[in-house]
């Protein structure tokens, strides 16, 4: 439990696949920041494998938000061997950009892949889903 001016709170620091569904968690205070968990929630992760096996611990890629943009989280990364989707900060993007060649290799984002059609289950609306040929049915009028 943390203690703040709202009272003691906690923190719920999740690693979720594509589905949303949690594969691994760690609970902190509510005062700890979120970049120092980045290491101790990725080395929960466990994913089964199908058949016989050891589980996976290294997932394919690790997508976040700008606040688990910093070079201890991107190190731990390049030394597992994991890819990573991580926003730049922009005061760091403009510190690097300001010390010219010194400042290093902005980090490499692979081109967007086409979304998927997705939807919540139990929602009114239908998926859309592009048309392929004659196969697909018509879109609904409404």
């Amino acid at each position: 439990m943390g203690r703040s001016r709202g009272g003691f709170t906690t923190k719920l620091h999740l690693a979720v696949e594509q589905g949303q569904k949690p594969i691994s968690f760690v609970i902190t205070a509510g005062q700890r920041g979120d970049s120092p968990q980045f290491e101790f929630v990725l080395e929960k992760v466990r994913v089964p494998r199908i058949g016989p096996g050891r589980p996976r611990v290294r997932p394919n890629r690790v997508r976040a938000d700008k606040a688990y943009a910093s070079r201890k989280n991107r190190a731990y990364l390049r030394r597992r061997g994991i890819r990573c989707t991580i926003p730049d900060k922009a005061d760091q993007a403009r510190n690097r950009q300001k010390l010219g060649s010194r400042g290093g290799r902005p980090p490499y984002f692979a081109p967007a892949r086409p979304a998927k059609p997705t939807w919540q289950p139990g929602s009114e609306s239908e998926p859309v889903r592009p048309a392929s040929g004659s196969r697909s049915p018509p879109p609904p009028s409404g």
